[in-house]
C-alpha cells in the first residue's frame, strides 16, 4: 500500500503471528459473529452479508456482491461500504487468533470502481503481533480471485476485554447476545466490534 503511516508499521520487536490450536480449520466458513452486523450478518437487509473462510496460517478470504443499496455514485459501490468490506474481513482474521479485537486504524486505497452487481473477492492476512497490536493487511479484487485490485487496506487491531462492549454498547442488544445459549454465537458477537 502507498503512504502506509507510521502507526502501522509494526515495531521491530513485533511477531509473527501464530494461529489459534483451535481455529477453524482451512475453508471452514466462518459464518456471521453477529446477526445483526451490517458486514456479515443476515440480520441486516441491506447490509454486505459478507462471507468468510478461514484460510491457512493467519489468512481469510471472503465475497460479498454490491448491490443496488450499496451505490455510492450511480451504478458504482459507495467507498464507505467498500471499506466496511475490508474492515469486515480484517476483524475475521481475530477469529482465527481467538482475540477479541477492535479496529484502531484502517487505512484504505481506493484502487478502481467497483460496479453494482460485481462481487467483491477480498484476502486478508495478520503480518504482525506486538503485545495488544494486530497489523494486517488486505485486498479486494474484481473479476475472480485472481483479479485486478480494485481496493486494499492495512489496518491495526487493538486486543481488548469482552467488557469493553459492555461499557460502550446498549444494553438490550448486550444482554440479548449475552443470554443466547449458543456459547460459540456467543462468544463470536464481540469479536470485532468497534
Amino acid at each position: 500500500m502507498s503512504g502506509t503511516s507510521a502507526a502501522l508499521q509494526p515495531p521491530a520487536d513485533a511477531g509473527k503471528p501464530v494461529r489459534h490450536p483451535d481455529a477453524p480449520a482451512p475453508g471452514e466458513l466462518l459464518g456471521a459473529h453477529y446477526e445483526h452486523c451490517f458486514g456479515c450478518g443476515g440480520g441486516q437487509p441491506h447490509g454486505l452479508h459478507l462471507e468468510a473462510r478461514a484460510g491457512a496460517g493467519v489468512t481469510v478470504t471472503a465475497e460479498f456482491t454490491v448491490q443496488a443499496a450499496h451505490q455510492g455514485a450511480p451504478g458504482l459501490a459507495h467507498g464507505g461500504v467498500l471499506a466496511t468490506a475490508l474492515d469486515e474481513t480484517l476483524g475475521s482474521l481475530n477469529w482465527l487468533l481467538r482475540t477479541i479485537a477492535v479496529t484502531g486504524r484502517l487505512e484504505t486505497d481506493f484502487v478502481r470502481p467497483v460496479p453494482v452487481g460485481t462481487t467483491l473477492y477480498l484476502e486478508a492476512e495478520v503480518t504482525a503481533v506486538a503485545r495488544r497490536k494486530i497489523y494486517s493487511t488486505a485486498t479486494g479484487r474484481i473479476g475472480g480471485p485472481e483479479g485486478p485490485v480494485a481496493v486494499r487496506a492495512d489496518a491495526l487491531f487493538i486486543e481488548v476485554a469482552v467488557e469493553h462492549f459492555v461499557q460502550h454498547g446498549r444494553e438490550e442488544e448486550i444482554q440479548a447476545a449475552m443470554s443466547d445459549p449458543d456459547q460459540i454465537r456467543r462468544a463470536r458477537a464481540f469479536e470485532v466490534n468497534p
